[in-house]
């Protein structure tokens, strides 16, 4: 059974090709503060038609890009619960690629003040929710081989999994850390500040 990830609305776009007459679609937008949205990989017209078939009429929907891939964004879910249980039909039943996304928990507060250990440069980040839990650190450790980071986010602390400037190593191991049940997002790292470079000793 294919799990579902949830991630705090973040990423880094390129510009990509579409198989459209039309020039490519727009970049994907947000969730409105206290919304999730669905996102369901859709790069073919006939994919994207399963998906109008599969929903309710009303339902709000658009095509956009997401990283390199286009996508179709399913919004105005109130609960996680409704987003992820989508998420899981469209991926279990109908055969898609799809997943939830949030918006950060907490908006950056600019009076505030602000780490400044050391900034990361261009590229990605794949970042875990550790929920204050030590334990997390290990289990991503060793998964992956090597050490994990400490950074912050958005006001918010998170284990850093992987920086590269490699986008197609940074969605294999977002997808790997989410198949494991890791709650893991994939964020621009200009806009991560590490914190310290290890927090699991060898």
């Amino acid at each position: 059974m294919k799990k579902i990830f949830l991630l705090p609305f973040a990423f880094f776009l390129l510009p990509g090709a579409v198989a459209s007459a039309q020039s490519s679609p727009p970049t994907c937008q947000p969730p409105p503060q206290g919304e999730y949205l669905v996102l369901v990989g859709s790069q073919t017209r006939e994919s994207q038609e399963q998906i109008q078939r599969t929903l309710p009429n009303n339902t709000s929907t658009s095509t956009c890009k997401y990283l390199e891939d286009t996508m179709t964004r399913i919004g105005g879910f109130r609960s996680v619960e409704d987003a992820n249980g989508w998420a899981r039909y469209l991926n279990e039943i109908v055969g898609l690629s799809a997943f939830v996304l949030r918006p950060p928990e907490a908006p950056a507060n600019p009076n505030a003040p602000t780490y400044k250990p050391q900034a990361l440069g261009a590229g990605y980040a794949v970042l875990v929710d550790y929920s204050s839990k030590p334990e997390v650190a290990a289990q991503v450790r060793q998964m992956l081989g090597r050490d994990v980071g400490l950074v912050s986010y958005a006001q918010r602390p998170y284990l850093l999994a992987v920086y590269t400037t490699n986008s197609n190593e940074a969605n294999s191991a977002l997808r790997r850390l989410s198949d494991r049940g890791f709650l893991v997002m994939l964020v621009d790292s200009r806009r991560v500040t590490l914190l310290r470079s290890s927090v699991v000793s060898k």
